[in-house]
This record gives structure tokens, sequence and C-alpha cells, in this order.
């Protein structure tokens, strides 16, 4: 993902694994973590298609050093640049050095030319996902005892249902309206909700096994976990009405049933839509300054930072 401050890349540029530089403004890049980041090329576009004569590249990284020779970069002879197995702590402004010659024809005389490029590159991972659920019962009354009872029950079951994917019911809660109805008169409905979550005691043994694409397996859990209890609920509506002899004092409301995706990030990350608009839906590591102790989607702003580092998950 790349985007100068001003113009998008074309995306035929973004295919090559190229992001060229711009002499006018800084240009942003976003690395998914643990991966290789594009190749940042000392250049702008236009230079990119004309005849250069004794270039020399300087690329500095956001330590200050010079990256020729450093392990984790790979440097081209053609000045481009390659940052691998990207970490949160590599996150900051790389700026190449260009200098070339241009040589008179007529006169055959030398000068050289030099020009700086900026790309700010950043760390992403994909946002965690977690689901809200929401569904709806008929209860005899509102103030029986066999309602708490059955939304204990109801947990347990769903927990049972997904506990293989890794995944647990969180933040379970319902409340009992009495609602007036033209038809019906009276009638008291349990409104339940509650959380899918992907971090079920022994979801980090999973990760262990897939480091790289942890948020995708995370994700890819969730999601069938959610798909898993949509179906307790349909099959539940059928026993309820076909395979039960008395007819239950608790009843499922015919499709009540309804979920609403969240989305978390891990600690050290966070969204800013303003910030980061090429990289809105990504959890961008928090910047200098700011920090994410939890899961949440928002870096905090630090009121006296000690180390102004990126990725930070407290202020000290």
């Amino acid at each position: 993902r790349a985007e100068p401050k001003e113009e998008q890349l074309s995306v035929d540029l973004i295919g090559k694994n190229e992001v060229y530089g711009d002499t006018r403004h800084e240009v942003n890049v976003y690395v998914k973590v643990f991966t290789n980041s594009p190749f940042l090329v000392c250049m702008d576009l236009a230079l990119s298609q004309e005849k250069i004569i004794d270039p020399k590249y300087l690329w500095i990284g956001p330590d200050g050093r010079d990256l020729q020779g450093q392990r984790y970069a790979n440097v081209t002879e053609t000045g481009k640049l390659m940052v691998m197995g990207f970490r949160e702590s590599m996150s900051g402004a790389y700026t190449c050095t260009l200098s070339h010659k241009i040589i008179e024809t007529t006169t055959q005389e030398e000068t050289e030319i030099v020009e700086a490029y900026k790309f700010m590159v950043y760390a992403y991972r994909e946002a965690d996902h977690a689901y809200q659920v929401f569904v709806r019962f008929t209860a005899t009354r509102c103030e029986l005892k066999i309602n708490g009872l059955f939304f204990e029950e109801l947990k347990k079951i769903l927990n049972s249902t997904i506990s293989h994917l890794m995944c647990q019911v969180t933040q379970a809660s319902y409340k009992c309206h009495s609602i007036r109805t033209p038809k019906h008169g009276l009638q008291h409905e349990l409104f339940v909700n509650f959380q899918v979550d992907p971090f079920a005691p022994g979801w980090e043994e999973v990760c262990h096994k897939v480091p790289y694409d942890c948020e995708d397996v995370t994700n890819l859990r969730v999601q069938q976990a959610t798909e898993r209890i949509g179906k307790f609920f349909q099959q539940l509506r059928y026993i309820l009405r076909h395979e039960v002899q008395a007819i239950p004092s608790i009843q499922y409301v015919d499709n009540s049933f309804s979920m609403t995706p969240m989305d978390s990030c891990r600690p050290g990350f966070g969204k800013n839509h303003h910030t980061h608009q090429n990289c809105a839906s990504c959890c961008v590591v928090c910047g200098p300054g700011t920090y994410s102790p939890n899961n949440e989607v928002t870096c905090r702003t630090c009121a006296r930072p000690r180390h102004r580092t990126y990725g930070a998950k407290s202020c000290y």
C-alpha cells in the first residue's frame, strides 16, 4: 500500500512492487508486519524514463544509519530499497539522496545534480474482527427465575458450539421487556446480546503456528464461529417448533438473529482515518508520542513521552 500526499500512485506501479519517490513531497508506504516492503525507488517516475549518468545512491534509515550492508535492507545497484521482515520498530522516515551528472553536449561540461526523496514507511496489521450478536426470545413473564436460568444455559451451549475454534462468548447480557402489540396484547421478550470473541484460551498457540498470517487465521476462526451460532439459532427454531412435545415457556423470535462486525487492533496499533487515509481499514503502528495498551482501535497521546518510538504499548 502506498500513497503520496497529494496524488495516488497508479495501479500498474504498485503492481510491479515498486513505489517511486517524489521531490515535492514525502510518500506514505504501508507494509504488513513480517512481510517485505515493496521496492522504494530512489527517483520519481519521470526521471526513471530517462538515461542517468553516473548515478550514486545513499539510503538512510529512521535511525540515521546508512542502509547499505544492513542485513534487513536489500539495496540494489539501481538504487531500489526493499526492507525485509518488516516490524513496527522499523517504521519511520527512509530517505534517499540521488546524485548524477548532466553533460553539456557541445562543451562536455559536467554538472552534478543532487535530489532527495523521502518515504514514510509504516507497519500495519489487519484489524481483528469480533461480532456483536443480538437475538430475542418470548417469555411468560419478566420476573420469572427461569429466564435467568435459560440465559445461563444458552451461554454454555453457545460456548461449547464454538470452543473448538478457540472462540468464546463474552459481554453477554439480557433484559426482559414488556411489549404491547396491536394484535396480541401484552407480550414479554428477552433481549439477549453478546459478543463472539476470537481470543478464547489457547488462541495464542494457534498464532504461534502461523505467525505471519495470524490476523487472517483469527478472523477466519471468528467468522466460522459466528456462522455456527447463526445455524444454531436456525436449528433451535426448528427444534422448538417441531421436536418439542410440550410448548416451551421460552421461544426464539423468528428472524431476530442479527450480527454486527466490530474491529479491534493489537496493542501498539490503531486506526486513524485522517492521518492514514490510504490505509483507513488497517491497524497502523502508533506513531511517536502515542501508544495503545490494549485492543482498542485508537492510539492515545502520551502526556510526557519518555521514548518517542513507533508501536509503543505504554508511555514509559
